[in-house]
């Protein structure tokens, strides 16, 4: 897996394909569209900006998977949003949109999965690599 330093240094190259190419490059990865999620840190406080893959979207609502590919530890995002539900979406280099996020419980959680497999079956790679759930967390806008 890769470490801390090697996914920030990642997300970091992926943020700047996006901006530098005005949303041309890199708004979809393995045919999902990519959304970039702002949290608030739970530590800092300060503003925290992830490329992640959305493998459902239905409207305003947006689903993202903590998998960190595949992964023992949940991502550093997942953390934060657990603490704070209020964030920032932007879908393929849109305008972003307050939001809330909400993890799934794990009855939900199970009843989703199939329809996430369904959309990127590299996702049931990761949950076989690790021995945690890989939450999903779903994403819908909010009026603030």
């Amino acid at each position: 897996m890769p470490s801390n330093v090697q996914l920030k240094i990642c997300n970091a190259v992926h943020r700047s394909i996006i901006e530098l190419s005005g949303g041309t490059f890199g708004t979809t990865f393995k045919g999902m569209p990519t959304i970039a999620l702002t949290t608030i840190g739970r530590k800092s406080g300060r503003r925290h900006t992830v490329i992640l893959t959305a493998p459902i979207i239905e409207g305003d609502t947006i689903v993202v998977v903590a998998s960190r590919g595949g992964d023992p530890r949940d991502p550093a995002w997942l953390h934060n949003l657990r603490a704070n539900p209020a964030v920032e979406a932007s879908v393929r280099h849109g305008s972003p949109r307050p939001m809330t996020a909400r993890v799934l419980p794990p009855s939900e959680r199970n009843e989703l999965w199939p329809d996430v497999v369904a959309a990127h079956a590299g996702y049931a790679d990761y949950q076989e690599k690790t021995t945690r759930t890989i939450p999903l967390v779903v994403l819908t806008p909010d009026s603030r």
